[in-house]
């Protein structure tokens, strides 16, 4: 017995604060891993946490993404109610397929993807050979981009009263759908694991590594973030050959 009147292996001692101290150090097959992670998860459960690299928070994302499946309701519809519509008014028909409602609604159009792609240069303008710089932090460009988005979706369903159109049009619709939904559907889903209690998802299959949200989410951007500027580039080609084409039939 020590003058303290402690013994030396008591739960006091240095060595055993020292073990408990290396608990979130043990690898994932040690027979303490469960209530290290457990130890670990508490407190993230307490203070869950918050997006770093963009604005909108997990609720505000899942509201945006009721609106875009909202707006894109029309375009299933708009078979039914374009012809009902011609039958009823023919001159508000004719006015809403007319080229000058046609080319207002499509500048509009093309305003916002003009605004859309600051962010491209808010992010890659000071490497380029003429530098720019705008101002304003990447969260807030980021922000305003997933903002824009839904926005320029709501504007091409203005520019086209949810028409499908054909051919060529129709492709070009489609490949724009599939460069907001890559979006939406990525950021939605990143968000939702930044902001989640849970610190693991999980393991790797046929590994014993656990699937922590680091690793999740660097996979789920590489997938989502590579499609995305893919169909980004198509529809920036597709885009001239609209507006030529636009042109060319006037």
């Amino acid at each position: 017995m020590s003058r303290s009147g402690r013994h030396p292996h008591s739960s006091e001692s240095p060595n055993s604060i020292a073990t408990s101290r290396d608990l979130s150090t043990m690898p994932p097959d040690s027979t303490n891993v469960t209530d290290a992670m457990a130890a670990a998860i508490a407190p993230q459960r307490r203070n869950p946490m918050k997006p770093r690299g963009i604005q909108p928070g997990f609720k505000v994302l899942i509201g945006l993404t009721l609106l875009t499946a909202l707006l894109l309701t029309p375009f299933v519809f708009s078979e039914y109610y374009l012809e009902l519509l011609r039958l009823r008014s023919v001159d508000l028909h004719q006015f809403l397929r007319g080229e000058l409602y046609k080319q207002g609604t499509g500048y509009a159009a093309m305003a916002f993807v003009v605004l859309e792609m600051l962010l491209t240069v808010r992010k890659r303008g000071r490497g380029w050979i003429a530098s720019i710089k705008l101002p304003g932090s990447m969260m807030f460009w980021r922000s305003t981009h997933i903002f824009l988005g839904v926005g320029l979706l709501g504007m091409v369903l203005v520019h086209t009263l949810g028409a499908n159109g054909l051919n060529f049009n129709a492709v070009f619709l489609w490949v724009f759908f599939a460069t907001t939904l890559t979006a939406l559907v990525g950021v939605v889903a990143e968000t939702g694991i930044l902001e989640s209690a849970r610190s693991y998802f999980g393991k790797l299959p046929g590994t014993d590594t656990i699937l922590t949200k680091g690793p999740l989410i660097r996979g789920l951007r590489a997938l989502w973030l590579t499609s995305h500027i893919f169909f980004v580039c198509v529809f920036g080609v597709m885009l001239l050959f609209h507006i030529a084409l636009a042109y060319y039939y006037q």
